[in-house]
């Protein structure tokens, strides 16, 4: 699986929060491996932290929202945690069909509100 180094900023009330991702290219991993993928904010988002996968010639995929609760239909190898500005997305035991791009992206966080 690959991650992109960098997403577009988010920019709500004025606020922009860039996301920057880590590893910054592609991962190479045997089936039933543990891949864990970071994601850091600008500044604190709290738990509004979404993960995305997404496969060539598809739309993204919701994994992962509120940092941590899985989708519904998203299988339980795939895990999310963190808080703040600070987030891992994990896939325990990975399997071939998991080659894809992954992505996290901030949602719906109003710093001045805060």
């Amino acid at each position: 699986s690959s991650s992109p180094a960098l997403l577009l900023p988010k920019t709500i009330e004025g606020h922009s929060i860039v996301m920057t991702q880590n590893p910054e290219s592609s991962v190479t991993a045997s089936p039933g491996d543990t891949v864990t993928m970071y994601c850091k904010a600008s500044q604190s988002i709290g738990s509004y932290l979404a993960w995305y996968q997404q496969k060539p010639g598809e739309p993204p995929q919701l994994l992962i929202h509120s940092a941590s609760s899985r989708q519904t239909g998203t299988p339980a190898r795939f895990s999310g945690s963190g808080s703040g500005t600070d987030f891992t997305l994990t896939i325990t035991g990975i399997l071939t069909e998991d080659a894809a791009v992954y992505s996290c992206q901030q949602t719906g966080w109003n710093p001045r509100t805060q």
